[in-house]
């Protein structure tokens, strides 16, 4: 009798639970596929194995550290402009790599495929290929994973065996990068017509395949149309996918997005129109409602067994728990500017002078902000916003010149990366949060940095003027805020995403001249949903959606610090641009001491963070140790 050869959970483990250590793994002569494919328990414990080793870049993931990986700090928004980080100062490439453990989470889907027939007179059709259906999605979400990273990558569809198989079977070389993307979409496309409509909460369900079919598609036709880069191995492109095929990835990642409608909804539980309180609390919420019509596909987590800490590691400083962590990222200005309802100039950029050129005063910092767009409130906490009842204190520091009759001129020079206190005597900080206070002329004392930063040589504190709001738990009890102790659920796909997914592959068969149907009409509708829900600004036809731009930067908004935006300027080939020598921009409150009122000023990161994309970094390097291994496999460019 065969025995399983890769190890299992063992079956007393709650189900679709995902651990923050290693699972204690038996013997493999203990286990035996009778007791794994003879019973519904059996085959129950084999689908949490694969669900847990998923490639999910949920709170856990970082670029530099991969999945799983026990500090979630610099994470993909530390190197997109979404953030500036205190651990992450620069570009970067994802440097864990992702190659041994999707192989084998691959392997352990195609022994499954074939060792389950052997013992289909256990169960019914309905259950086989429900089965069948998740292996496949695995596979495919697997696949998708590598052929983002790699490009070609070596297709195996069968379970590999030594010494049965010979050391040159074993070395399988790299498939083209098109050939894998088609792979995903025939495991896509099976799982989608095995799978039923309803499934276990952190299970795929026939829409979950349609939707990552959606994601995966929509990553192929960008590379398609805007990858430049080739590696070829003879006739095979190993990287690159012809352009001629990306209306055809285009229109799958359109017709797979279409199949949810009717299905899923955006989360309006909290919405009222005209209301941007209403608008506010709802975009919070909806990511901490169990039943919401808009979530796909969740990764649970649950306390002690599965567990994170993402509320301990990016709360304001002046919330932060027992573990000494707090602020680590914070908002970038560039990030802010692109939402609606802030007063900005002819560029786009937010504007912080009256027209003599002066500050404009603010007799409380958050009348800066009192049309913001309800979302980016949700997403980002801005200077003396209310989070878990408190007033979230964030100043750079007090402007203690009493001269200001004729209004207070820019304190820097524009473009200075320079420190305040280096060029102007009238600037009060502190250099970390055990701060002296500063008593003002009438008397009155004043923290010159507020209780959350910005603390000039502690970076545990809003370094960008901002701190994170999306996804921290408002009600979570002070004491839990610690490392690895947060348990709320990773939405890693939500309806929103599926909505964009669909506009963005609309409008680029529109630009492509397709006519099939009206994209670009379908495209400025979902757009206006996305809007609306958000309380910003509605197009007001068709013809004002005249730019990829305007779909691509809704998306951004809208999936901000849900690692999607990595993989999305990836896709789109626009990385290098964005980053290149490129400071990223933060927006610093000061309170007047002899007005009693704020202004903000403007400015480049006064840490000197720069950041430069390498073009090599679109694809990943191959880990040497699978090159060494297998000399047939070719090296990617540049490495």
């Amino acid at each position: 009798m065969k025995m399983i050869r890769k190890t299992l959970l063992i079956l007393a483990l709650p189900l679709f639970l995902f651990s923050c250590t290693d699972l204690n793994v038996p013997p493999i002569d203990v286990v035996q596929d009778s007791d794994i494919f003879g019973s519904e328990a059996g085959i129950d414990s084999y689908m949490a194995r694969l669900y847990s080793q998923l490639p999910i870049e949920d709170f856990r993931y970082t670029p530099l550290r991969g999945l799983n990986h026990f500090w979630i700090i610099s994470p993909t928004s530390a190197v997109t402009g979404e953030a500036l980080s205190r651990d992450q100062t620069s570009a970067i490439t994802e440097g864990a790599p992702y190659w041994n453990d999707a192989y084998s989470l691959i392997r352990d889907v195609n022994y499954f495929l074939e060792t389950l027939p052997e013992y289909e007179e256990n169960f019914s059709e309905f259950e086989i290929n429900s089965w069948l259906g998740e292996v496949y999605f695995v596979r495919a979400v697997t696949y998708k994973a590598l052929a983002k990273r790699y490009g070609g990558v070596p297709i195996v569809e069968s379970v590999l065996n030594y010494p049965e198989q010979s050391i040159e079977e074993l070395r399988i070389p790299r498939s083209s990068e098109e050939d894998v993307w088609d792979l995903v979409a025939e495991d896509f496309d099976r799982s989608i017509s095995l799978l039923l409509e309803s499934n276990q909460t952190g299970r795929a369900n026939r829409y979950a395949a349609a939707a990552f079919k959606s994601r995966a598609m929509l990553h192929a036709g960008t590379i398609a149309k805007y990858n430049d880069v080739s590696l070829f191995d003879d006739d095979n492109r190993l990287v690159g996918i012809p352009n001629d095929r990306a209306v055809d990835f285009f229109t799958q990642s359109y017709e797979a997005a279409k199949l949810l409608e009717g299905h899923y909804s955006l989360y309006m539980n909290e919405w009222a129109a005209d209301d941007k309180e209403a608008q506010y609390q709802n975009f919070v919420n909806l990511f901490f409602s169990d039943n919401s019509p808009e979530n796909i596909f969740v990764k649970e987590y649950s306390y002690p067994e599965s567990v994170h800490g993402y509320d301990a590691y990016y709360i304001p400083r002046q919330l932060m728990g027992g573990n000494g962590y707090s602020s680590a990222i914070c908002p970038t200005l560039d990030f802010v500017e692109m939402f609606d309802g802030l007063p900005k100039n002819e560029n786009g950029q937010i504007d912080v002078f009256d027209e003599n050129g002066n500050y404009r005063l603010f007799d409380n910092t958050m009348d800066f902000f009192a049309d913001a767009e309800p979302r980016l409130r949700a997403t980002v906490i801005f200077p003396g916003d209310e989070f878990k009842g408190e007033n979230i204190e964030i100043r750079r520091g007090i402007y203690t010149n009493p001269d200001t009759e004729g209004g207070i001129p820019r304190i820097l020079p524009e473009g200075s990366t320079i420190r305040y206190e280096d060029a102007n005597e009238h600037i009060v900080s502190s250099t970390s949060a055990t701060q002296t206070p500063y008593e003002l002329y009438n008397g009155e004392v004043m923290n010159p940095a507020g209780l959350s930063g910005v603390f000039t040589s502690d970076n545990t504190n809003a370094l960008s003027g901002f701190s994170i709001r999306k996804m921290l738990d408002p009600n979570l009890p002070q004491e839990y805020v610690l490392e690895n102790r947060q348990d709320q659920t990773w939405i890693e796909m939500r309806y929103a995403e599926v909505l964009l997914n669909r506009a963005e592959a609309a409008y680029e068969l529109h630009l492509s001249g397709q006519s099939e149907e009206n994209y670009l009409q379908d495209a400025y509708e979902i757009i206006n949903t996305i809007r609306e829900r958000a309380g910003a600004v509605q197009l007001e036809n068709s013809s004002q959606l005249n730019s990829i731009d305007i779909v691509r930067n809704e998306r951004r908004k809208e999936l901000a610090f849900e690692n999607k935006i990595w993989w999305d300027l990836k896709r789109w080939r626009i990385l290098h641009e964005e980053q290149n020598a490129t400071y990223y921009r933060t927006l610093m409150p000061f309170y007047v001491e002899h007005e009693g009122k704020y202004f903000f000023d403007a400015r480049l990161n006064e840490n000197n963070y720069t950041y430069t994309f390498d073009t090599r970094w679109y694809y990943k390097e191959i880990p040497s140790n699978v090159i060494s291994s297998s000399p047939n496999i070719v090296q990617n460019p540049g490495y």
